[in-house]
């Protein structure tokens, strides 16, 4: 496998922008460290990509389309600067990436989107989709069309598309389940709350907590799954809810997003570090509330490159037509508490 940009950042203890900039001799760098970075790719066998080049003289002209959902959401600004990282890449190799946001989860607005992005002429679209049956008849016209695309963060079963980059969901949730089971006491109530139901991600995370949970400790009481719709609010009126009801409540693991909300609620009732909280995505307020004790442990995702890959994988399809090497480009389960920050 080639070697990349990113992986000589890691080598060199340096940002990837560094090594662009040393690798192609623009912006500002210091010379030593330019020089230093160009010794270690030379050492890991780094090849420059032609691709630019190659496609500024066949003359092609490609777009690709990029649909985000939630995007507002503390995680999905994380995709986001994925997404821009690969939109610079590409564009910079002489292709054309078109970014467009949803504020919420709709089938509808996505459709809508990837119609629009279809009538311009894009080539490939990227796109962080709902389990909805029109969208996935959407997603297999495309194909019929030609136009690969590329799920990333969740995914849409049973489609045409050419590969799904995000986390394996079902072990996320197995993983917080066994989590769940060493730091609960004997019985007590464990809370789901949940994002979308039309999140396939959502689902599948929620899917494998209840399995896991419920096998590994039969003495917890596992209560209806409640969804906040990635509302902060919404999600702390439900812990609110929830723990002035069950005085033994002594669990809550949040699928997606809502831990403000939650950790606030929590506060608020003179529970907070009591009612053992497990969530979802390393993000900067994530983090503030796993130091804080407020948040007994965090699963992350990459979403960088969640953002990233997509971009580049539809340039590498539509440009020399290279497949993805795996239909499922699971991203790393990564299991943090307030001492391995």
């Amino acid at each position: 496998m080639a070697v990349t940009l990113q992986q000589i950042a890691e080598a060199a203890g340096v940002s990837r922008g560094t090594v662009d900039r040393a690798m192609n001799n623009r912006g500002r760098i210091n010379p030593e460290v330019a020089e230093r970075i160009r010794l270690i790719a030379k050492k890991m066998g780094y090849q420059p990509n032609r691709a630019g080049r190659a496609l500024a003289m066949s003359g092609r002209s490609l777009t690709i389309g990029v649909i985000i959902q939630v995007a507002g959401t503390p995680f999905m600004e994380k995709v986001l600067e994925g997404i821009l990282q690969a939109k610079e890449e590409a564009e910079r190799l002489g292709a054309n990436v078109l970014i467009r946001k949803i504020p919420d989860m709709s089938a509808e607005k996505v459709i809508a989107e990837i119609e629009e992005l279809r009538k311009g002429g894009c080539d490939g679209i990227a796109l962080m989709p709902v389990d909805d049956r029109r969208l996935r008849e959407t997603v297999d016209s495309l194909a019929e069309e030609h136009i690969p695309v590329v799920t990333f963060n969740t995914d849409i079963e049973d489609s045409a598309r050419i590969c799904f980059v995000g986390q394996d969901a079902m072990q996320s949730g197995r993983a917080a389940a066994g989590l769940m089971a060493e730091i609960m006491p004997f019985g007590g109530k464990v809370l789901v709350i949940s994002g979308y139901l039309s999140n396939h991600s959502n689902k599948s995370r929620t899917k494998g907590f209840v399995e896991e949970l419920s096998a590994s400790r039969e003495d917890i009481d596992i209560l209806d799954v409640q969804y906040a719709f990635d509302d902060d609010r919404i999600a702390g009126m439900i812990a609110e809810e929830m723990v002035k009801e069950y005085s033994d409540l002594g669990g809550i693991y949040l699928t997606a997003s809502g831990v403000e909300g939650v950790c606030e609620s929590l506060e608020r009732c003179g529970l907070s570090g009591k009612v053992r909280v497990i969530s979802n995505d390393l993000t900067d307020q994530n983090i503030r509330f796993l130091k804080e004790g407020k948040i007994r442990f965090l699963l992350g995702q990459d979403a960088h490159k969640q953002g990233y890959e997509p971009v580049m994988l539809l340039f590498n399809k539509l440009f020399d037509g290279k497949d993805p090497e795996k239909e499922f480009m699971y991203t790393e389960i990564v299991i943090k508490t307030k001492y391995n920050l």
